[in-house]
């Protein structure tokens, strides 16, 4: 839609919703193969997040996998299966299941969920490479005003 010698004009003419959504792939999809390199998914990630109580579940209790869906309606993919991503960390021991179906993050499991969260900063330093932060700042206000005056809500 743009090329090198776009002008300012030009640009501020361009639609949000396509460079949002171009943007959002591209960002998915880079942190998603970075990942995999590393042998892990987006979606085992966070189901290792949702369960411990170190990061983002509030008491560290189990959940089912219905209800881990529901806690990530916000940011989970279609095509992100979360049943088979819970068998890869039911193998690799990182998570127990319950008779009642309740997935619950073990000790080896939290290790697991701390040592996938320290390559974060080298991911997110390869996407905002070239971005001084002060631009990334002003460029996630513009989108939070762009959300507002079409009546989303900014979290």
């Amino acid at each position: 839609m743009t090329s090198q010698h776009t002008s300012d004009a030009e640009l501020a003419a361009q639609s949000a919703a396509y460079w949002t959504g171009v943007a959002y792939e591209a960002v998915i999809s880079f942190t998603r193969s970075q990942q995999a390199e590393l042998g892990f998914t987006q979606p085992q990630f966070w189901l290792l997040r949702n369960l411990s109580k170190n990061d983002i579940s509030p008491d560290g209790r189990g959940m089912t996998v219905p209800e881990l869906q529901q806690a990530m309606r916000s940011y989970i993919r279609p095509e992100d299966d979360l049943e088979a991503a819970a068998g890869v960390l039911l193998e690799r021991g990182w998570v127990t299941r319950d008779a009642g179906e309740r997935l619950w993050i073990t000790e080896s499991g939290e290790e697991a969920r701390v040592g996938l969260k320290q390559h974060a900063p080298a991911i997110r330093a390869r996407i905002h490479q070239g971005i001084d932060d002060a631009d990334y700042v002003t460029a996630l206000k513009v989108l939070q005003q762009m959300i507002r005056n079409t009546g989303g809500t900014v979290a």
